[in-house]
């Protein structure tokens, strides 16, 4: 493996903590911008909705003081001041994904926790979508004893999940006591009229678009960082890795 010296500049703990991580399994980092760096490590995802490093910065200039053939690891990282590097985008793996979905699921249950007054074995819950975390969703509240039901579109996917003991319904005839509502489908589920039918429910919308509407929907985003980022950077720091030796 070539020598490989990380220059971290992302801003979150749990950047932090996946340098911290890498340090210690003999990856050496720096703490300033040097013509020996081989990676430079942004935050995930790295760019805020208005195009902008997440922890602030001038990409533009950070890169004018780094070597140009400097591998960039992150996530989104279609930014056109990168346009010519490599890049290791890990929103864009699969492996990653996975594995942070059910760091995301664990931690939702957190968020959901503080605005419940009932155990979510006493908490009849809809999930919207079942994808990465909708899946890990399902599995952790089934294990609390929490009634689960999934709104999922396709007709293969509630057969099974009936087969697995789930209540199941179409995204558009979703009807019931509900009294948590989690979404994990990026576009337009529930209007506010239709949410208006669960007013003694939590929403929480984990997508990276809203999908559900009104000013008591959650929108959750960055829970890993928020209240998992040891566990989040060990993540980021296990793949780093994995992709460094793969190289």
């Amino acid at each position: 493996m070539e020598t490989i010296l990380i220059y971290p500049i992302g801003s979150t703990g749990a950047c932090a903590y996946a340098a911290a991580y890498l340090r210690r399994q003999g990856i050496a980092t720096v703490d300033h911008p040097t013509p020996e760096a081989t990676h430079l490590l942004l935050d995930v995802p790295s760019f805020g909705n208005d195009g902008l490093l997440r922890g602030g910065g001038d990409l533009e200039r950070i890169l004018e003081m780094l070597p140009p053939y400097i591998t960039v690891i992150g996530g989104n990282l279609d930014h056109p001041s990168l346009e010519g590097y490599r890049r290791i985008d890990l929103l864009q793996e699969e492996e990653y994904l996975c594995r942070n979905a059910a760091i995301t699921a664990e931690c939702a249950l957190q968020e959901a926790a503080s605005h419940l007054t009932t155990t979510f074995s006493d908490t009849p819950t809809l999930i919207i979508g079942w994808g990465r975390i909708g899946k890990c969703l399902g599995q952790l509240l089934k294990t609390m004893g929490c009634d689960v039901t999934i709104a999922a579109r396709n007709p293969g996917h509630r057969a099974m999940l009936q087969a697995l003991g789930y209540s199941t319904c179409e995204p558009g005839k979703i009807g019931g006591n509900f009294r948590l509502i989690f979404n994990t489908v990026p576009a337009p589920v529930l209007d506010q009229k239709s949410l208006s039918h669960f007013p003694n429910c939590a929403k929480i919308d984990l997508a990276s678009r809203k999908g559900l509407a009104g000013d008591d929907v959650v929108w959750a985003r960055g829970l890993p960082g928020l209240y998992a980022p040891e566990s989040s950077g060990r993540l980021l720091g296990q793949r780093i890795l994995e992709r460094i030796k793969e190289a």
